[in-house]
């Protein structure tokens, strides 16, 4: 089964980082705030959203950075993705 978002619609998997320090320690998830990475999977066509033109931007395999609590969380196969709007993408990750 696929996804194929709508709109201005984007399909996330979020990217789970293992931080070490320079000894090599692994830090676990409570010893650290860190931003909320996830690679796109997938891109809506863009169109018509609340009367405005919506043009697509980003690419199927970019890396970004989301608001923290946004989106819609979906479980297909046993893998967590998140549906956002365009919209709700801070940044693309270079």
């Amino acid at each position: 089964m696929k996804l194929r978002p709508l709109l201005d619609k984007v399909v996330l998997k979020k990217i789970e980082a293992v931080e070490t320090t320079k000894a090599g320690i692994i830090l676990p998830d409570s010893a650290k705030e860190k931003p909320d990475v996830s690679v796109i999977v997938a891109v809506g066509p863009g169109g018509v959203v609340d009367g405005k033109e919506v043009v697509m931007t980003l690419k199927e395999g970019e890396k970004v950075i989301t608001a923290k609590y946004s989106g819609t969380q979906v479980k297909l196969e046993d893998v967590e993705y998140t549906i956002v709007s365009q919209s709700d993408i801070l940044c693309v990750v270079e």
